[in-house]
């Protein structure tokens, strides 16, 4: 058997396939680009998801791949196996070859066998296979072509070997290929202890036979599938970090040259010998694997945050940092444990290269502010086990308290109750976390999808009848002229029709179009389709499929129908506009990075005609000074007036060009790149589907109006340019003249004079505050001499003021307790129809147990209200002025009976 290092298993993989006339296609982005189904790719067949379904089309037919993949949620959840498990991981790589129609059973069942005996070099006596019970093609592959001893081969059911994507639509048998760890035990038990899922085995490969389309659920997977794919395809999944254990020859996946570097960086920071490192390796490999799904994550944008997606680099990061305490870190340690990652994988995924400065910031800051809040949520939960019995449970809602209020990962409340032995209830926790969810109206993170197979079928048919050429409708959204075209199909309700009326909303397919459709933040384009006697005004646009664009608008004249002659003209004013914004925030992307370094990335964008939004990977404000530079680099190449230049080319090119790929986007093997060109070379180059202007000139200027923070290390600028920003900028310097104006000094002596408005002001504050408590004093010492009463040898003062501030009411308190040695002041006041009450305790009765918290609760029950404070003094509110009499009347009943 071979012996071969991760690098060389991954790189081997690509290479034979791609000798199999497969294309290499690069790794997909951890966030699945346009399936809010899913929370993270989980597999390698779900950045080809749309082929599969026949939504989109790829000019090949044969893939091969190594995907990044995250199994953090749902069934394919394995977080809590981390650690103590050999093999489980939240992140792996998956090493997959597809077919989209092209092969089928016989050749992936000889290339996945091929692979594996001849290039890695396994001793085929090692292997054992599995197939579906009813799938003969499969077993007579291995059986009959490859010439396996049918012992060697088991049938199994539906649960292990039939795969469907949901209870209706595409699915179709596997076969499994496994590693025996223990040949000496003899064939003859290797098909029962196949069906018996004995841990003999180690399944290191799936091959998924895509072979039918089910129309009806069938629970038992049993009889006849109701229609086979016209095109069937394949699906094969090989854990990277499986083979590799095999061809190393370790037990675990962590003992593999994927963990150990990592595994060894962190028994340098604690000093363990071997044996100390493998007396505690349950932490070791948490922090191992929790480290990699983390760079990964970063790398792809995905920040740590309280929802969604981004909770998962949270609680990784957390979780991590809460097993590195049970080796002895007490300060941040992850960010020397992710350099370790990116030096071992960061020759194959050269983002983490790039953006390990910031992937390691990032990491930082969350370790910082989990230490912050991890002492006082572990305290208040061991105060909450102090009152649960040895081996109970701690009640989901006292969970759910610790994650909400204290910040604490559930995963680490989970981990301590059971490390202590006690039990948490989950199903508890879920259930207050998604009432929670149902009060604050959130429940709606992921979304719904929309069905394409309506327009797929569409897009077939006008196909079939010649009606549309190649790819689908002729689509050229960067011309700015009307398109002369006709009218394919009109769709009302959801339904094809044949003609329209004035009034009815409709989506309105053409023959060739050149409005824009949503994409890259760049909005659609609005404007109007003609014909000889009618109008449609259209105000959106989709793409529900590859090749199909679908315009939508209300009928405002006319009676259009299908097979019309017609003009389809977008708002040329709009187009315009949104063009500028767009090619501004290419100039803004590299101005931020220019100004505030590489680790600037673009998170988001919103390019609309009235303004411009720009998200953007950054840990703190960007101070006024900084804007204002960002803004005179932009503005500067604006004025030098430099060409902007759009061209098509294959992805891997723009790519060791040096072009910028966005965050969250799907690219195809053929990019659209846009460079702003200078004398110094390209200022700016990005991959991007978008309309942009000819030369920066056309944008006009540029003027930031707004900066702040969107979430954790992700900041947002709005700007306008155009005219918006012309308007802006006049209305700016109109309200600045009014100012002038009513200050009555000229523009250049503006500021020294409102500086001495403010000075003044400041000054008559302070006066104003002094009077107040002169008077406040008085009539304190008026309160004193006449309403100073004696109450079970208690000296109290209790009385109702009118509109009298809390700061003032304070200072009584202070007042009275400075002079009286053994009594209480209990004062309330009308604010505004809102009583305000103060109780005041002398230190003498406090030593005596008397506590202004304890006494003022009672009292402002009685008007509607509640409050607190220290034991010397306390204050509340509430909500019936009329009832401060009972409240004060309360107040004496409480001091005489004290």
């Amino acid at each position: 058997m071979k012996h071969m290092s991760s690098a060389e298993v991954r790189q081997a993989f690509l290479d034979f396939f791609e000798e199999m006339k497969h294309r290499p296609v690069a790794s997909s982005s951890l966030v699945p680009a346009d399936d809010p189904t899913l929370l993270f790719v989980n597999a390698g067949m779900v950045q080809f998801k749309d082929v599969f379904l026949g939504l989109d089309k790829r000019n090949y037919s044969r893939a091969a791949t190594s995907q990044k993949c995250m199994r953090v949620s749902g069934k394919h959840n394995d977080l809590e196996n981390v650690g103590p498990s050999l093999r489980h991981h939240t992140f792996f790589e998956m090493l997959g070859n597809f077919s989209f129609g092209d092969y089928f059973k016989r050749e992936a069942i000889r290339y996945a066998y091929t692979l594996l005996t001849e290039v890695f070099e396994l001793p085929p006596e090692r292997l054992v296979y599995t197939v579906y019970a009813h799938d003969d093609e499969a077993y007579s592959a291995w059986v009959d072509d490859l010439g396996i001893d049918p012992k060697r081969v088991a049938r199994m059911g539906p649960d292990t070997n039939f795969w469907q994507m949901a209870d209706t639509g595409p699915c179709g048998p596997t076969s499994e290929i496994h590693w025996d760890k223990q040949p000496q035990l003899g064939e003859d038990e290797i098909i029962p202890q196949l069906q018996a899922e004995d841990e003999r085995f180690l399944e290191i490969w799936n091959l998924v036979f895509m072979q039918f389309n089910r129309q009806q659920a069938d629970p038992q997977h049993s009889g006849l599938y109701d229609v086979p794919l016209p095109a069937p395809g394949v699906d094969t999944g090989l854990g990277l970090e499986r083979i590799v254990s095999v061809l190393q020859g370790v037990e675990a996946n962590y003992e593999t040259d994927l963990f150990m570097p990592i595994i060894r960086r962190t028994q340098e920071l604690t000093g363990h010998s071997d044996a100390q490192r493998d007396a505690n390796i349950v932490p070791y490999r948490v922090i191992a694997d929790h480290a990699r799904a983390a760079v990964f994550l970063i790398s792809d944008g995905v920040l740590p945050g309280a929802k969604g997606r981004a909770a998962i680099p949270r609680i990784v990061i957390r979780r991590a940092a809460r097993f590195g305490s049970k080796l002895g870190f007490d300060r941040p340690f992850l960010a020397k444990i992710a350099q370790a990652v990116i030096d071992n994988m960061g020759e194959h995924y050269s983002e983490l290269v790039e953006q390990a400065d910031s992937i390691k910031h990032i990491i930082t800051l969350e370790e910082e502010r989990f230490h912050r809040t991890m002492q006082r949520g572990l305290n208040e939960l061991d105060s909450l086990l102090e009152q649960v019995d040895k081996g109970g449970e701690l009640s989901g809602e006292r969970a759910f308290y610790l994650k909400a209020t204290l910040g604490l990962p559930f995963q680490v409340t989970r981990d301590v109750v059971e490390e202590r032995g006690f039990r948490v209830d989950e199903a508890g926790f879920t259930a207050a976390e998604a009432e929670h969810a149902r009060i604050s109206g959130g429940g709606q993170a992921m979304g719904e999808i929309e069905s394409g197979e309506m327009y797929a079928a569409l897009l077939a048919q006008l196909q079939a009848e010649d009606q549309l050429q190649g790819e689908g409708v002729a689509y050229d959204p960067y011309r700015d002229t009307p398109t002369e075209t006709t009218v394919l199909a009109l769709l009302h309700n959801g339904r094809a029709v044949d003609n329209l009326i004035v009034g009815e909303r409709a989506e309105i397919v053409l023959a060739a179009t050149g409005f824009y459709v949503e994409a890259g933040g760049q909005v659609s384009d609005m404007g109007s389709i003609r014909g000889d006697d009618w109008e449609i005004e259209i105000d959106a646009m989709k793409q529900p499929v590859t090749g199909m664009i679908v315009h939508v608008g209300d009928v405002v004249e006319g009676r259009p129908a299908v097979g019309d002659r017609a003009t389809a003209s977008i708002d040329s004013q709009r187009r315009s506009d949104i063009i500028r914004n767009h090619t501004a925030t290419h100039l803004l992307h590299a101005a931020l990075r220019n100004q505030l370094g590489a680790h600037v990335q673009q998170k988001g964008s919103l390019v609309a005609p009235q303004r411009l939004r720009f998200d953007f990977s950054h840990h703190e404000k960007v101070e006024p000074a900084q804007l204002a530079a960002i803004s005179a680099e932009i503005n500067g190449v604006i004025v030098d007036n430099h060409g902007v230049r759009a061209q098509v080319k294959p992805l891997e090119t723009a790519r060791r060009e040096g072009a910028m790929a966005l965050f969250g986007e799907k690219y195809g093997d053929e990019v659209r790149t846009v460079v702003i060109e200078s004398p110094a070379g390209a200022y700016s180059y990005e991959l991007c589907g978008g309309a942009h202007v000819a030369h920066t000139a056309e944008i006009g200027s540029f003027v930031f109006t707004s900066e702040g923070s969107v979430s954790a290390g992700i900041r947002r600028v709005e700007a306008l340019t155009g005219h918006a920003a012309a308007q802006y900028l006049a209305d700016k310097l109109g309200a600045l003249q009014n100012i002038v104006e009513q200050l009555g000094a000229a523009p250049e002596q503006a500021l020294e004079r409102l500086e001495a408005l403010q000075d003044e002001l400041a000054a008559a504050r302070r006066d104003n505050e002094t009077l107040r408590r002169k008077l406040a004093k008085s009539d304190f010492d008026d309160l004193l001499t006449g309403k100073l009463e004696t109450l079970n040898g208690v000296q109290a003062l209790l009385a109702q003021l009118d509109n009298t501030p809390m700061a003032a009411m304070r200072d009584m308190a202070d007042w009275f307790r400075n002079r009286i040695d053994r009594g209480v002041l209990v004062l309330a006041s009308d604010n505004g129809g809102k009583p305000q009450i103060i109780v005041a305790v002398s230190d003498a009765l406090v030593k005596e147990g008397t506590r202004a918290g304890d006494l003022i609760k009672p009292i402002a029950r009685v008007v509607g209200g509640g409050g607190g404070g220290r034991p010397q003094m306390a204050q509340a509110g509430g909500r019936d002025s009329s009832k401060i009499a009972g409240a004060l009347q309360k107040a004496r009943e409480l001091i005489a009976s004290s």
